[in-house]
């Protein structure tokens, strides 16, 4: 994927992947955290994480467009690099996804699942999540000093 209307593709897509991993994750997060918001956005929850996986790939491939077009500099290339390795962020949030949906089939079922598990589950939402909002902070950081370092103050 190269451009869309016009504009490259990286540019539009990297402020979808930029709105959408933590959106993701505050989902994630809630079901995990809050039976009455799993019960209502898991779903949503689910779907959101499948997107932002599909994404990533599309993202940093339009952005490898965009590079090879425009040239590299030592700030392109680190945020590129950066890139590169965004797909193993979200991936993971798949786990923590797949794993509310299964608890929220079950509980639906009228099968409850133990005090430890729901907190495991927790946790590893809270921990996908952090580390997925993080490389997100850290690609759009290293992104934006590439294309306006030294130019705005």
């Amino acid at each position: 994927m190269s451009t869309i209307s016009g504009l490259p593709a990286h540019v539009l897509l990297v402020h979808a992947i930029v709105v959408l991993v933590p959106l993701t994750v505050i989902l994630l997060i809630a079901c995990a955290l809050w039976p009455a918001a799993r019960r209502r956005w898991i779903w949503p929850a689910v779907g959101l994480t499948v997107l932002v996986v599909a994404l990533t790939p599309l993202t940093t491939e339009a952005g490898e467009w965009l590079q090879r077009r425009l040239g590299s500099t030592p700030a392109i290339d680190h945020h590129a690099g950066l890139g590169r390795e965004m797909l193993y962020f979200v991936a993971p949030l798949l786990i923590p996804a797949a794993l509310l949906a299964w608890t929220q089939v079950l509980e639906g079922r009228g099968n409850s699942l133990g005090r430890a598990v729901k907190v495991l589950v927790a946790v590893i939402a809270l921990a996908a999540g952090a580390a997925a909002v993080l490389q997100t902070y850290r690609v759009g950081d290293s992104g934006a000093h590439a294309v306006w370092g030294g130019t705005v103050s």
